[in-house]
């Protein structure tokens, strides 16, 4: 008999069910493996039919008043808000994904707060006018719905990276399918079950998870339907080429996120102390599992004889463990042995080449890995040149700013970075130098600006901003001027 594990349901056209097909897959904590869940795994019919409920809702939903939207996901973050749902939270996203304290307080205060800053773009909403190029016309430009958007969430944030793949799109006037990670659908059908239950008319929001085996050939499907208009992404730069390809195939815009190899870049003035304890919260939260995690420091030559002793004292202080059993442990497991095995591979790779490591013991304990840190990682290295989302930073040292930028730039990642230092005109010209979408100056590099977009500068880090621009057509409707009296051919 089966182990008795919550349930999570498809929904389609407001209800929720299970696969036509009754097909489940299991979920398992990534520290323990136990099995934490079971969900519904979506056939081929199923995704059609999420697609078409879609499809007819947009009619309506399309048409709706802004406000009617705003009003949606407004309520949606207030029972997000509720003792209940803060419940339900925490303990899927720790069933789920093994997090830490820090990073459930991330997705309980991201839930609500994320849901309403989506609701405010409404302000963005606008549309503009102008005189024509014809005398005397004159031109309206308007922001319009595209229609079907099919949002792909990642695991390693579940609440925000749902909310973030469906309410921008949703407050645009779209219809929306989430596909879920196969790691975390319980935690992300609590998005879907927030915005029902706040009034979203039936077939607007639409969920769909599915068994990791069957994700790519159904996935392909649903960027191929021609009802789907435009695709967002969060995850890897090796799966974001494949949905791209997929998409071209059918010439459909698509939105990536997809990662980073955030720079903090560390000058002789800097105030030593608190970029230390900056960069290595940017390194170790959530194991290093963050697409903005600080994994590379390029520190000035004078001040990294204090920045590396102290980044080197804080990251031994801190422990990566079973979250659940040891109240010490600041930093959880990889979401999983491979993961453990590659984060690994690659610091082994990096001291094979010369690397130095400063911490860390290179081993784990199943998918747990202590915080590294390295020097001397040679440019163009996997290490340098890759992700390894795990709790590993590197640090470069170098003379001159110019030298600080070229490092800086020496990365196909174009996501996010930080720039440290007491002298504000030219903290403003280097970050003005770094390749970045958003560069912090004294501050973290896990910070983006939500309402502004987010995604990268091309790159490894994908294309396109998570903003209304990215979720709408641009419409333009030209009044001409009464009285032209003569046309090209006919007189």
């Amino acid at each position: 008999m089966s182990e008795e594990v919550p349930f999570t349901p498809l929904v389609i056209d407001g209800e929720f069910r299970p696969a036509s097909n009754n097909a489940t897959f299991d979920i398992r904590n990534p520290y323990s493996g136990k099995i934490v869940g079971r969900s519904a795994a979506a056939t081929s019919q199923d995704c059609k039919d999420a697609i078409e409920a879609a499809s007819r809702a947009f009619k309506t939903w399309g048409e709706a008043h802004m406000y009617q939207r705003r009003d949606v996901l407004l309520k949606a973050a207030d029972i997000l808000d509720t003792e209940a749902m803060r419940q339900k939270i925490i303990t899927s996203v720790r069933e789920e994904t093994a997090a830490i304290d820090p990073m459930l307080f991330f997705n309980l205060k991201a839930a609500s707060d994320s849901m309403r800053d989506i609701a405010g773009m409404i302000q963005l909403l606008r549309g503009e006018t102008f005189p024509s190029l014809r005398t005397g016309g004159h031109v309206i430009a308007q922001r319009k719905p595209v229609g079907v958007i099919l949002g792909i969430s990642p695991w390693n944030a579940p609440i925000y990276l749902a909310i973030r793949a469906i309410g921008i799109p949703l407050i645009c006037g779209n219809t929306v399918i989430l596909k879920s990670s196969e790691h975390t659908p319980r935690t992300q059908s609590i998005v879907v079950e927030a915005l029902l239950e706040a009034g979203a008319p039936k077939g607007v929001v639409n969920y769909i998870s599915m068994d990791r085996d069957q994700a790519p050939a159904l996935t392909a499907e649903m960027i191929g339907n021609p009802l789907v208009r435009r695709i967002n992404f969060t995850g890897s730069d090796r799966v974001g080429k494949i949905i791209a390809a997929e998409a071209a195939k059918y010439l459909k815009p698509c939105v990536f996120e997809l990662g980073g190899k955030s720079p903090a870049v560390v000058l002789d003035d800097a105030d030593i102390a608190a970029a230390a304890r900056a960069i290595v919260s940017s390194a170790v939260l959530h194991s290093g599992q963050v697409c903005m995690s600080t994994e590379r420091v390029i520190v000035q030559r004078k001040a990294s004889e204090k920045l590396i002793p102290e980044i080197t004292r804080i990251m031994q202080s801190l422990k990566a463990g079973d979250p659940f059993t040891d109240p010490t442990a600041q930093l959880s497991a990889l979401f999983n042995e491979n993961a453990a095995i590659n984060v690994l591979g690659m610091i082994q790779q990096a001291k094979d080449e010369g690397a130095d490591i400063l911490v860390g013991d290179l081993k784990r304990e199943g998918g747990v890995v202590q915080p590294h840190l390295l020097t001397n990682v040679p440019v163009g290295s996997r290490m340098w040149e890759r992700e390894s989302f795990g709790p590993v930073t590197i640090i470069a040292v170098a003379d001159t700013i110019d030298e600080l930028v070229e490092l800086a730039n020496k990365s196909d990642y174009t996501l996010a970075a930080a720039v440290w230092t007491k002298d504000v005109n030219l903290a403003l010209d280097v970050a003005g130098r770094i390749r970045s979408a958003c560069t912090n100056i004294n501050g973290p590099s896990m910070h983006i600006e939500a309402l502004r977009g987010h995604g990268g500068l091309g790159g490894a880090t994908g294309y396109g901003h998570f903003d209304v621009e990215n979720f709408t057509d641009l419409r333009m409707i030209v009044v001409h001027a009464a009285g032209q009296t003569a046309y090209p051919v006919v007189g």
